[in-house]
């Protein structure tokens, strides 16, 4: 499904994985007490600036700080927008 939206200059799309709801050693963790996923999939990007291509493409999946960017929601799904210097890694 395509999103009605594209992000402006060096601006990123980003849909959070969702959080982890148990432990490594099988403990559940309950919904107040989970953490903001810091993991995510490009869903879309902008043109980069000039001179400054982006180095991530619309599919990967990175890593970002854990306050970064402002969140949005569309068509009922979760997204966030940052800039892509706001992204630490592509894993």
């Amino acid at each position: 499904m395509a999103l009605n939206i594209k992000p402006l200059a060096d601006r990123v799309l980003v849909e959070p994985m969702e959080a982890e709801t148990k432990t490594a050693s099988g403990i559940i963790i309950p919904d107040n007490a989970k953490e903001k996923p810091q993991k995510g999939t490009v869903v879309a990007i902008g043109n980069g600036k000039k001179d400054e291509p982006l180095t991530v493409k619309k599919g990967d999946t990175v890593l970002y700080g854990k306050y970064g960017g402002t969140e949005l929601k569309l068509e009922g799904k979760d997204y966030l927008m940052m800039r892509e210097s706001d992204i630490l890694a592509i894993i």
